[in-house]
């Protein structure tokens, strides 16, 4: 059984998510998580507060999520890569992280609503962002990359462009658009 606390940041992460942070009141989220005020500032001293505690949660969940769905895909690391577009259509398509649906990324939202770089839900993001760069590079590392870390930021822009693309657009199909550019970028990486 949930905590109080995790019943908390789960239905604030849906609703933001969802939502917006900012058109997401205090209030909502009580509500459809059934806790009261006294509770929310027992765990949380502000609304801010419990933002990072949603980030974080959908942090961890993504990245669980995207890591576990490549390495179940092979045990090759190019075809690894390639798998990360795989996993994403899934999202896209509303087939991963049952009962969110698919509206966008709650980074690239969070980044847009807090636009300060140095607001604490706008540096998580990035962290976020820098987290998954990094599991790339450690990939394309394995992969025989001459420039692991190069090849790991252009896969990312095209993870991100997937993202955006789904999102604004309503293009699930731009994961395997995305897809199909990621192989000839690996390819041309792994040459050599």
């Amino acid at each position: 059984m949930k905590s109080r606390r995790d019943e908390l940041v789960d239905t604030a992460l849906r609703l933001f998510y969802a939502q917006g942070f900012h058109a997401t009141g205090i209030d909502k989220v009580l509500a459809e998580a059934g806790v009261a005020k006294m509770t929310l500032y027992k765990h949380f001293r502000s609304k801010d507060e419990l933002i990072l505690a949603a980030l974080h949660r959908r942090d961890e969940q993504f990245r669980n999520w995207l890591m576990g769905e490549m390495e179940r895909a092979s045990t090759d690391p190019r075809e690894r890569l390639l798998a990360m577009f795989d996993a994403l259509e899934d999202w896209f398509e509303g087939r991963a992280f049952k009962g969110m649906g698919f509206s966008g990324c709650v980074f690239i939202n969070a980044a847009g609503e807090f636009a300060d770089p140095d607001h604490p839900a706008h540096r998580s993001s990035c962290e976020h962002k820098r987290l998954i760069v990094d599991y790339l590079a450690r990939l394309c590392a394995e992969a025989g990359a001459r420039d692991p870390q190069g090849l790991a930021e252009q896969l990312a822009l095209l993870k991100e462009g997937a993202i955006v693309t789904a999102q604004v657009r309503g293009m699930p199909d731009a994961a395997q658009t995305a897809k199909a550019m990621a192989r000839g970028i690996i390819d041309a990486a792994l040459a050599g």
